[in-house]
């Protein structure tokens, strides 16, 4: 008999297709709090989260909490076996942000992704030994604990550990991308071991025990960093990548580190917008779109008006195509993040823009001057002091490469496809690039990751993000713009249908009811090509405001927003 029923599994992925597509409101209501306040993928992870703050501890510590309960509770995307970004507010008002991204092995090499005719294979990029990077969440958990933590690490580690020993209840959307993921034809055994009830398929709602993945976590939670990139953690996955032929060694995984760097920071309308630099290509952009924006009176266009939309298109577009070719790795490459980020720039950039006619993405190139599976997850939190955290995590794809390490139940990711295998051969979510962004030994792969902090006259003011791959950016930069210019509340801003446009390829891409027949025509009659698609982000936000914390869960996925009053 069939372990995984192929219509059990056509019936669930219908439901989750009914779930996560056109049934979400943009008209509901946002969760209040005066103390703390939590938005993520995972209401039991939120649960602790806030129960960590209300014992004494911070948003730091909540976020590491959150982070490894995140791993047990939504393997899809969250992670010990991934990377990230993380952008924080301290009370003090400085803002911080800390580059965990994954990077290559130190044998990595250029062609290491095309086949005998020269041609990239992105089999091995997203689904072999190959596929993964170097992990960065654990190092990057770990050292916002050690910088600005303040309560055990143990007891931050707790309830992940409880959550994967004792299990806890999948739901029926879950259920649905289990059953996929393990009866894939030839799917490693690991992994159906630890997506299957001992190689059964899951038959509805149920509990769900990860032993392995609790004995991975209370070895970091009594020994730190050296219990995931030393000892028999490291062993193990350097012992499966070498039997799979990986590239990724054990003096790899001991010679990660996570990175401290500078924040970007840009200005619009007032408020000063703080995100992450490169390797993220998600600030610059941010700030490159809204640069090119703010001239024009946005409010007054009319939200969902082909007018606007095709405004912020044209925007996109070039930010997209200048991403191409001058963002990667910063310790690899000149990242010219003054010059992108110019205002002047930004105002050349749109001196060819025709408010009747679409740019053809062939025309357009790259900017000159004189001298990223969509199942990323991000949360958002802000605890009593005013600290504000924003952390995007991924695996890359769904499940990442979806290889578990024997003996861990540590899902790997497959960031490695985010390298440019090929110039001008895209990646799994379309993206051209270049040299900046071509594989190196230890070079941290371009992300489109887009951790982002708004404040006004320094105080706190709205934390969001968003997983997406490639419409990552496009997410925030929506939920910015219908704050700031559009005066949505949070529950609307992050309700609200959104539309995507990457320069290649040459298509606005548009989810359910995000824009009008009449303005689908107008934008057609411009030159536009239109490409409908499943809803677009996930951007878990909060808003600060009157005195109050306001968070709001996107309601595209599953998860909830929760905070409590001093």
């Amino acid at each position: 008999m069939n372990a995984f029923p192929n219509a059990l599994v056509g019936l669930c992925l219908l439901a989750l297709s009914a779930y996560s597509g056109s049934s979400f409101s943009a008209h509901q209501s946002a969760v209040r709090g005066t103390a703390g306040m939590v938005s993520s993928t995972s209401a039991l992870g939120n649960e602790a989260a806030i129960e960590v703050m209300k014992s004494g501890g911070n948003a730091i510590d909540a976020a590491v909490t959150l982070g490894f309960a995140l791993a047990v509770t939504y393997p899809e995307a969250g992670n010990i076996g991934g990377g990230g970004f993380a952008v924080v507010r301290l009370p003090s008002g400085e803002v911080v942000s800390l580059d965990h991204r994954e990077r290559a092995p130190a044998a990595a090499y250029r062609d290491m992704f095309l086949d005998e005719s020269g041609n990239a294979d992105a089999k091995l990029s997203l689904n072999s030994h190959l596929a993964s990077g170097v992990p960065g969440t654990v190092d990057g958990l770990l050292k916002l604990h050690e910088r600005y933590g303040s309560k055990p690490l143990a007891d931050l580690l707790a309830p992940a550990i409880e959550m994967a020993e004792q299990g806890i209840m999948i739901e029926p959307e879950q259920v649905a991308r289990f059953n996929r993921l393990a009866g894939k034809p030839g799917q490693w055994v690991a992994t159906v071991q630890k997506f299957s009830r001992a190689g059964e398929a899951f038959t509805g709602r149920e509990r769900w025990k990860q032993p392995l993945l609790a004995r991975t976590l209370r070895e970091i939670a009594a020994e730190g960093r050296q219990g995931f990139y030393e000892g028999w953690v490291a062993e193990s996955i350097a012992l499966e990548m070498s039997r799979g032929g990986g590239l990724m060694s054990l003096d790899d995984l001991k010679r990660y580190e996570s990175v401290w760097r500078d924040p970007v920071r840009t200005s619009y309308r007032g408020y000063d917008i703080w995100s992450m630099g490169p390797p993220s290509s998600g600030g610059i952009l941010i700030a490159q779109i809204l640069n090119m924006l703010e001239p024009f009176n946005l409010g007054a266009m009319g939200w969902g008006s082909a007018r606007l939309t095709h405004l912020v298109v044209e925007a996109e577009r070039r930010a997209y195509a200048d991403r191409s070719v001058h963002l990667g790795d910063p310790d690899f490459w000149e990242v010219p993040t003054a010059k992108l980020m110019d205002v002047n720039y930004a105002r050349e950039r749109m001196k060819d823009f025709d408010p009747e006619r679409a740019t053809l993405s062939r025309e357009l190139a790259a900017g000159q001057w004189a001298d990223e599976s969509e199942d990323t997850t991000h949360y958002s939190l802000i605890d009593k002091d005013g600290m504000m955290v924003a952390i995007t995590t991924t695996l890359n794809s769904s499940f990442g490469s979806q290889l578990v390490i024997p003996g861990t139940g540590i899902l790997m990711n497959n960031e490695m496809d985010d390298f440019s295998a090929q110039p001008g051969v895209p990646n799994q979510f379309g993206l051209l690039g270049a040299e900046a962004n071509a594989i190196q030994p230890m070079k941290r792969m371009l992300s489109s990751m887009t951790p982002t902090l708004v404040t006004r006259d320094g105080a706190p003011f709205l934390i969001t993000g968003s997983p997406g791959g490639s419409t990552i950016i496009t997410t925030v930069l929506q939920v910015i713009m219908n704050v700031i210019d559009h005066g949505m509340s949070v529950a609307e801003a992050v309700g609200s249908p959104r539309f995507h446009h990457q320069w290649f390829p040459d298509a606005i891409q548009f989810g359910p009811r995000a824009l009008s027949p009449d303005t689908l025509d107008l934008l057609q009659e411009k030159g536009h090509q239109l490409r409908p698609r499943s809803a677009i982000g996930d951007a878990n936000s909060i808003l600060i405001k009157d005195g109050a914390y306001w968070g709001v869960k996107d309601p595209r996925e599953f998860g909830s927003a929760l905070g409590y009053d001093r």
